[in-house]
Parts: structure tokens; C-alpha cells; sequence
């Protein structure tokens, strides 16, 4: 049987002990000090009455003690949760009670959210403190480590058990936990080393969080499993990120594009010494062209991907040398996943023509958390049903059109909010946009533009917006309405969250 992803770090503090696997702050573990805690923390856990297929909540920032209860939870079979560290307590009681978790490591900073719990989810054996401070009646996680033996877990675990439940954006309605088992994470990573040049000199940063399937997995364990070195940081920001890429000489590193165009943005950033960034990668929602082409013109090679939490998540990668020429597309699937493009009656649709992506592999999610019916209906006969609107050209490159939801239908023309917002970010004084439809007596739905500004002392009119438009779109693409805003809405993974602009009243726009 070939071993879950817990027996990576032993395989590497064999072979390479004293390489440098995880740095936080000013901490640094090589890969047998990691193995070590990683042991300490499983038996704690088995000590604590963790037994296979338990889940383990996790309401961490990005730090080493997040990585350890991952490795410790697959080294005895255990699921980890990792939770959204900018969720209310009434959401993080949800996915608590939703997962049935039993033990809930929380970082000291995150304090409140904790008690605020520890008085609604009696089902919650143990709480354990993660932090420099020691006060406090909880477990804390240094003493519990330090009163643990570091032997080896002695369990048979597999690819096909299951490691770590990620619970979707929610940006609409409830989320839902998605249960990865050992096997989507290892031929994740598979697939990751195959398109991306991952050896054991890589050096990542991870300020991506990791309680969302791209930080977790698009750099960060792919880089373990190679045996190369991860950075953490637990927040960001343009200048902390680019000083941490220049002190640690990083040289992959995974952003979704509002923070690429955060940095882009930073007016010093010629400043700093980047020359080190070999592979970057941008994902989670389109990126804009002019991010690509900006980093592209310093010498960055730029990388465009998409996935899904459902996919664990690589589902295509758009490499750097057609960045540019391929703008638009996220590039072709890796070597060990299936695409396929379908119509409504599940055929698959000609080149060039728009249908729902499905996707089929090793990396395909088991289940969702206790909704048997949505599982039935996103998983068929092996393939994942996205609903993501998608197309392929003659290359057998990929586009994603939108999501289903989000397409806009005016007139009985579809629109695809991708592509409008897309021509919109090359505006000289438009920082970032979001595009949804809006009802409308004669068309049923028209095109709505909801802007936020580089200078908001030069504001916009709609009929800039259109002149501008003119030439780039069809007409009826062009947005009939605007609504000027500070900043758009975003959830903790870069998205905006469409579903709040729609509900907002719009009074800032312009008909």
C-alpha cells in the first residue's frame, strides 16, 4: 500500500535532515526538527482521543503549527479543518457543527472567536492555544507538544483515506465542506511538479491563506512533497511581501490577483530586488492583463492557473511563454487530469462553443460534508460538474467564460462578465471592477459596472464608459449602468463577492 502524505516528512528527514523545510517569523525547522514536532503533535492527538476520521478544527493564520496539525492529523488518520480566520462566530460555529469536530486549535490572536464558541459547541473536546502567550486556562500547544513522545504513529493510512476537509467560499448561501483524501493532495502535487519546474532548491512564499485550497496546495505542500523549502507569512501586505521575497530569496510564489495588483501598485516596488521570483503563478479569479504584462516586462515569469477546492485544486495551467499570446485562457490540464466541455444534456459541445466544464482525475474530491444529494449531483460517473462556463480553441487551450450563475443574458444575448470586466481594467483610472447584470424591463437583464478608481478626484462617466468601451465590446455588452465605490467586496481568498453588490443599494450610480 502506498503510504499517505504523512510519511513525506519522514522519507526527508531520513534523506535530508538538516535541509530547511518551514520558516516563520523568525523560526526556522529543518525537515527532521519538523518530522519531530509533527509526531509530538499526532501522539497529543491520539492522547486527546483522536482516532481515524475524527476532525480536527483549526482556526490558525498562516504559520508552522497550521502545517504540523495537517501532517499530524495524516499521520494517524485524522481530517483537519482548517477554518476561515475572518469569519464571525456564528460562521465558524457552522462549519464546527457541520464537521463534527472534536478538538479546536486556535490561534491566541483569534481568542474571542474561541470563546465565543466554547459557550455554543459542548462537542468540542479540547480547545488548544497556539501563540507566544501561555496564559489561559486552555491547552497550550508548545506544553502539549514537549509532553508527548516523538515517536513514529505506527497507522496504516493510505491514499484513499481522507486528510483535510475544505469548506467552499460560501459566497452564496451556506458553504459546504469539501473531504480530500491523501491521494488528491499527493497527485495534486504530481501534477504541480510536472508543469511547474518544483525541485528541492524551491524556494516558496505561502501569504495565500491557507485555510483556502490555493494557498494550501498549489505551492505549499507540492514544495514539501519535493522537499524544498516553504516561507509563511500570516498577513499581507505589498511591502512585507516584497521585503520576505527579497530577504528569503523566494522563488515561486502563489498570489491571487488582488494582491499581484496590490504589489504592482506599491510605489516602490523598483526598489526591491525581485530577480530571484522564477515561478509565480496567479489564481483564484481572472487576472487582469495588465498584471501579467507588467511583471512580464520586469523579467518575471508570470503563470496563470485555475482550480477548484473540488480539485485539490490544479485543473489547468497557462505556462509563461503564452501568457500573453493566450491572454484569457487558463492554458491545458495536467498530464493526470480529464476536461471535457458539455451541453445541458451532458454531450460535449464543438470547439469554440461555450458549455460547462467537467473535470475527471486523481484529484477529484470524495464527497461533500453530509449533502449526499449535492454530491450526487456534482459528481458523475467519475466526472466533477464545475459549473464553470468554459470554452476551447483549436490549441486545445481553455477559457472559463464564468460561472452559470453569473452569466448574464440581455435580449437573449449572452454576456460573460469575464470578458467585459477585462477590456474595463485597461482604463487608465480604473483600479479594479466587477460586472453583473442588473434587471431590466425591455431586455430582461442589462449590463452593470461596479468600479473602483485609481483617482476618485478624477471620477468617470458612464459615457466615458461607453466611449471606451466602443470598438472592444458589441454594444449590447457595453455596460448600461455604473456605480462608483471605494473598494470592491471581497471574501478572504480575493473574491468579489458579487452576491453583496447585488443586494446593495446602488446609490452612487449612474444611469
Amino acid at each position: 500500500m502506498i503510504k499517505g502524505i504523512g510519511s513525506w516528512l519522514l522519507q526527508h528527514s531520513d534523506r535530508n535532515a538538516d535541509k530547511v523545510a518551514l520558516v516563520y517569523k523568525d523560526r526556522r525547522f529543518t525537515y527532521s526538527e519538523l518530522n519531530d514536532r509533527v509526531n509530538r503533535l499526532a501522539n497529543a492527538f491520539v492522547q486527546l482521543g483522536v482516532e481515524k476520521g475524527d476532525r480536527v478544527n483549526a482556526l490558525l493564520l498562516n504559520r508552522n503549527e497550521l502545517m504540523e496539525a495537517m501532517f499530524a492529523c495524516a499521520k494517524i488518520g485524522a481530517i483537519l479543518v482548517p477554518i476561515n480566520f475572518r469569519l464571525s462566530v456564528d460562521e465558524v460555529e457552522y462549519i464546527v457543527n457541520d464537521s463534527g469536530g472534536i478538538l479546536f486549535l486556535y490561534d491566541e490572536r483569534l481568542k474571542a472567536i474561541a470563546e465565543g464558541l466554547r459557550k455554543r459547541v459542548p462537542a468540542v473536546r479540547s480547545y488548544i492555544r497556539v501563540g507566544d502567550e501561555q496564559a489561559g486556562t486552555d491547552v497550550h500547544y508548545e506544553q502539549l507538544l514537549g509532553q508527548a513522545s516523538n515517536e513514529e504513529p505506527e497507522y496504516e493510512i493510505g491514499l484513499d483515506d481522507a486528510h483535510m476537509m475544505m469548506y467552499t467560499s460560501g459566497t452564496t448561501g451556506r458553504p459546504k465542506g469539501a473531504l480530500l483524501t491523501h491521494g488528491n493532495t499527493q497527485w495534486n502535487a504530481i501534477n504541480v511538479i510536472h508543469e511547474f519546474p518544483i525541485d528541492q532548491e524551491t524556494i516558496t512564499l505561502t501569504v495565500a491563506p491557507l485555510f483556502h485550497i490555493g494557498g494550501m496546495n498549489i505551492f505549499t505542500t507540492p514544495t514539501l512533497y519535493r522537499g524544498g523549502t516553504v516561507v509563511l507569512e500570516d498577513r499581507f501586505n505589498p511591502q512585507g511581501t516584497l521585503d520576505i521575497i527579497e530577504k528569503e530569496k523566494i522563488t515561486a510564489l502563489f498570489l491571487v490577483p488582488a494582491m499581484w495588483l496590490a504589489i504592482m501598485q506599491f510605489p516602490r516596488i523598483d526598489e526591491y530586488d525581485i530577480r530571484s521570483l522564477t515561478l509565480n503563478i496567479s489564481g483564484g479569479a481572472p487576472c487582469p492583463i495588465t498584471v501579467i504584462e507588467f511583471f512580464q516586462k520586469r523579467n518575471v515569469p508570470f503563470f496563470e492557473g485555475f482550480g477548484l477546492t473540488e480539485t485539490a485544486p490544479v485543473v489547468a495551467v497557462l505556462d509563461s511563454k503564452n501568457s500573453l499570446r493566450k491572454n484569457g485562457s487558463v492554458g491545458k490540464p495536467p498530464i493526470h487530469t480529464e476536461i471535457k466541455i458539455v451541453d445541458p444534456n451532458e454531450k460535449e459541445v464543438p470547439i469554440g462553443e461555450v458549455g460547462e466544464l467537467i473535470v475527471k482525475g486523481p484529484n477529484i474530491f470524495v464527497k461533500y460534508w453530509n449533502k449526499p444529494e449535492e454530491t450526487e449531483r456534482a459528481i458523475k460517473n467519475g466526472w466533477f460538474f464545475t459549473g464553470d462556463l468554459a470554452k476551447q480553441d483549436e490549441e486545445g487551450f481553455l477559457y472559463i467564460v464564468d460561472r452559470m450563475k453569473d452569466m448574464i443574458i440581455t435580449g437573449g444575448e449572452n454576456v460573460y462578465p469575464i470578458e467585459v470586466e477585462q477590456v474595463l481594467f485597461r482604463h487608465p483610472n480604473i483600479k479594479e471592477v466587477a460586472v453583473l447584470g442588473y434587471p431590466d424591463e425591455k431586455w430582461g437583464e442589462s449590463v452593470k459596472a461596479v468600479i473602483a478608481l485609481k483617482d476618485a478626484a478624477e471620477p468617470i462617466s458612464l459615457i466615458c464608459i461607453r466611449e471606451f468601451c466602443e470598438g472592444k465590446l458589441a454594444s449590447f455588452k457595453i455596460p448600461k449602468q455604473i456605480e462608483l465605490v471605494d473598494e470592491l467586496p471581497r471574501n478572504a481568498t480575493g473574491k468579489v463577492l458579487k452576491t453583496v453588490l447585488r443586494s446593495k443599494e446602488t446609490e452612487n450610480s449612474i444611469i
